[in-house]
């Protein structure tokens, strides 16, 4: 009895951009059934083979074989065809179109939308990836935009799901979900293509996986029989450096720098989530983390720390103890405020300009501007700059933002922002997409600048990246937050549970007024 083909072969890829070279001599199979892990830093080369595979880049060289026949695969709809279905970890959405209208655009031009509606909320019932089919993508979160593009890739009934960071935006709940989805495709024959820097998702649900690093295989492994320690040095070839957090008893007698005043706002449209009295504060020298599953009003409560929502009353929003709550994102930063919105490309940077002009978008004032005048030799030194500290892999301070990684280009807008020396600090999703490399360098360096006495708010979806950097924590649910309980007494069960809303005031209240 003859062994089944492989369902994918790749044989010596080779892809090359101006000054990198991507994929080198790239050789990896997948055999029907199989959830098999690409690993690799950022910038390894991982992305460019996966659009590769789905027909989204062209390779310079090498064959890419299906089901046993040689194939060319000339752009997505090919791929479509063939049975192969990508989610993205930067996402192909039209924000003016709708759920279902988006997911329509990959379908047949006669498919039913009322029909199609509905598919999209079974689905999401069925693998826990609930999804409103109407609302337009503007009004989603990070990680309900995160849905739609999973929900799409699912209804095509895919032979090879492609999957590029599909958990990091994702609660804990809703992974356990998504695995159990994923081993349920497995079981009945898809094979499953896995790219993510969570080296424990990689061991308890992967059988196999590759290695890349500088754009090549360096090696090729059951993950199930290593160690996240072992993969770590696989892909970065180094030990990773554990930081310490230090401790900070003493917090309540430094300055506060953040006050979060009953902050009240209702919806900003028909799909927005309504804030109900936040109160929250954040001293100097201090790390307040923000959990909660996406979509419950981080959104909003970003879009008014940040003065892009200027409807609050300037009370209820204190920077530096000046009110703050009506003025425009530039005077905010005057008072000190540094910001890295949850959306890289968009929001964190323009994806057509340069690194370098990117860095106007948040350095408007001398030595940067001179009497009104861009003082674009020092602009460019200052990128080139954070490009060298940040370890950050692109081909100067003169590359376009669009054409670096998801991870790279995340370590350079933190890198941006802590450039400007800010005396508040509010970062969402800070290690969305980035390698435990980067992770943990980009955590190192909050951390410095919590030692230098920076006040730091962390809204992030990743509990261990909370629990780690963190002095005290709240947890966001339905546009309430939750009183803070200091890190030492959390239990990502206690968390959890307050994820759904359920949190006791009284004892909550009791440990804010400890803090205060």
């Amino acid at each position: 009895m003859s062994a089944a083909p492989l369902r994918l072969e790749i044989r010596h890829v080779r892809k090359a951009y101006p000054g990198v070279l991507a994929n080198d001599d790239v050789s990896l199979s997948v055999a029907p059934g199989e959830i098999h892990a690409v690993l690799g830093e950022n910038g390894a080369g991982k992305s460019t083979l996966m659009k590769i595979i789905f027909g989204a880049v062209k390779p310079d060289a090498g064959e890419l074989r299906w089901n046993g026949e040689a194939v060319q695969i000339a752009n997505p709809q090919v791929a479509r065809k063939l049975g192969i279905a990508m989610v993205f970890q930067h996402f192909s959405l039209f924000d003016t179109l709708t759920v279902t209208e988006n997911i329509a655009l990959g379908l047949d031009a006669r498919t039913d939308l009322n029909e199609l509606a509905q598919r999209i909320t079974q689905t999401g019932e069925k693998y826990g990836l609930e999804l409103e089919p109407h609302r337009h993508v503007h009004t989603l979160s990070v990680g309900e935009r995160q849905r739609v593009e999973i929900v799409r890739a699912l209804l095509t009934n895919p032979q090879l799901l492609i999957l590029d960071e599909p958990t990091s935006v994702l609660t804990p709940q809703a992974v356990e979900k998504l695995f159990v989805t994923l081993r349920r495709l497995a079981d009945e024959g898809c094979s499953i293509l896995y790219i993510s820097h969570k080296l424990d998702e990689i061991r308890a649900l992967c059988h196999s996986a590759t290695v890349m690093r500088g754009g090549r295989v360096t090696g090729n492994c059951d993950p199930r029989n290593e160690s996240s320690a072992s993969l770590s040095r696989m892909m970065i070839g180094d030990e990773l450096v554990r930081l310490q957090r230090e401790r900070n008893p003493d917090s309540q007698r430094n300055e506060r720098k953040l006050h979060v005043n009953r902050l009240s706002l209702p919806k900003a449209h028909l799909f927005a989530t309504e804030l109900k009295d936040i109160e929250c504060e954040v001293r100097a020298g201090e790390i307040v983390g923000i959990a909660g599953v996406s979509g419950n009003g981080q959104q909003e409560l970003l879009a008014a720390l940040s003065g892009e929502d200027q409807r609050a009353a300037p009370n209820m929003i204190i920077l530096g103890g000046s009110p703050s709550g009506h003025l425009s994102p530039n005077p905010r930063r005057a008072l000190g405020l540094g910001l890295v919105p949850e959306e890289r490309l968009g929001r964190g940077a323009v994806p057509t300009l340069s690194l370098t002009a990117n860095m106007l978008l948040s350095h408007q004032k001398t030595p940067y501007v001179k009497r009104g005048m861009i003082d674009f030799g020092f602009t460019r030194r200052a990128a080139a700059s954070i490009i060298e500290r940040f370890k950050v892999k692109a081909a100067g301070p003169d590359a376009p933002a669009k054409s670096l990684s998801g991870g790279n280009l995340q370590k350079f807008i933190v890198g941006r922002e802590m450039e400007r020396k800010p005396s508040v600090f509010v970062v969402a999703q800070p290690t969305w997409g980035v390698d435990v490399g980067a992770a943990a360098q980009i955590h190192g360096e909050i951390l410095k600048l919590k030692q230098e006495g920076c006040a730091v708010l962390v809204i992030s979806e990743e509990l261990d990246e909370l629990f780690a950097l963190c002095d005290r924590l709240h947890v966001i649910a339905k546009g309430r937050l939750s009183p803070s309980i200091p890190i030492e007494q959390a239990t990502r069960e206690q968390v959890g549970v307050w994820m759904s809303g359920l949190w006791d005031t009284n004892a909550g209240q009791a440990t804010e007024a400890g803090h205060v």
